[in-house]
């Protein structure tokens, strides 16, 4: 909850202009949506980068180049969002963000540092906000940034079940703003794959998360998406499971799926007969996206699948 503004008082010998109501106002929004990120990291580099892309009217941007550093400012005002990078001696964003959270346990915090699907799985635990692998992708971390500063209730949005190298299971909250975190987490986790291939399976992977949140949980945020992800020597795989009833692909006449040949955005009337939001092109996208894309017979439940090397 936002902080009141200071009080003013009148001071002896001193004329207080009486401000007009609407000036009052405006006055109070600008105090209080100034929003406080603290950047912690050694190399000088990232905080120009970092101080560049994320500066904007509203935000006020705080430097920290160890530890120590970090934590003093921390404990010293009010911080709406930390990135925690890499310091000295082998103090890194992990072990920042744990004392951050020892100070403070609902600290927001944005983890950054290798290429590593263990540390973004460590960080996710831990109950960081998100994770960014170096070398940083700036627009992305900016989107973030924004969605984290906007976010109030996020912590336990995003569950690790269970975590293998090759088999790793999630719970997503289904709430919309869950889905970046998500989508972005899968790309954390395989570094390694071809942009192209990662791309694919992320937009594919995105498509089917709003439609398991959207329609299979009606966005109840009290429910919860099941995600599997499975690596194998030639493929990848990712499993979406839904609390809801499911469906039939035949009887989806709001999806582009269902369009016939002399109508293809049949669809999109529909949609507007029964005040859906555009859209209804997901599972299509979904499909030429990736190689196989598989439903269980009650509907809830999709596999899709990205060959690595072109062969099975």
């Amino acid at each position: 909850m936002p902080e009141a503004g200071p009080r003013f008082q009148a001071m002896p010998g001193f004329l207080v202009r009486r401000r007009r109501p609407a000036e009052s106002l405006l006055g109070y929004i600008g105090m209080v949506s100034v929003r406080s990120l603290l950047v912690v990291d050694q190399d000088p580099a990232v905080h120009e980068l970092l101080n560049t892309t994320l500066s904007r009217e509203g935000r006020s941007i705080q430097n920290a180049y160890d530890g120590h550093e970090a934590l003093d400012r921390f404990r010293a005002g009010p911080c709406d969002l930390v990135l925690a990078g890499a310091g000295p001696n082998g103090f890194d964003g992990m072990a920042l963000l744990r004392r951050l959270r020892a100070v403070r346990p609902d600290a927001k915090v944005i983890v950054t540092g290798e290429p590593s699907p263990e540390q973004a799985l460590d960080a996710i635990r831990a109950r960081a906000y998100s994770y960014f692998h170096k070398p940083l992708a700036a627009g992305a971390l900016a989107e973030m940034v924004h969605q984290a500063l906007q976010s109030a209730s996020w912590q336990n949005d995003i569950r690790v079940v269970s975590a293998r190298p090759d088999w790793i299971d999630l719970e997503i909250r289904s709430k919309l703003e869950a889905v970046d975190r998500a989508v972005h987490l899968l790309g954390e986790l395989e570094t390694d794959l071809p942009a192209e291939t990662g791309d694919d399976v992320a937009a594919a992977f995105r498509e089917l998360l709003l439609n398991a949140i959207e329609h299979g949980s009606k966005s109840n945020f009290r429910k919860r998406v099941q995600i599997s992800l499975l690596r194998t020597a030639r493929a990848l795989m990712v499993q979406v499971r839904d609390p809801g009833k499911g469906f039939s692909l035949e009887a989806l006449e709001h999806s582009a799926l269902a369009n016939p040949a002399d109508a293809p955005i049949r669809h999109v009337e529909l949609r507007v007969e029964h005040g859906r939001r555009p859209g209804g092109f997901g599972i299509l996208m979904a499909r030429n996206l990736v190689d196989e894309l598989v439903y269980n017979e009650r509907g809830n439940e999709v596999l899709l699948v990205k060959y690595l090397t072109g062969k099975r």
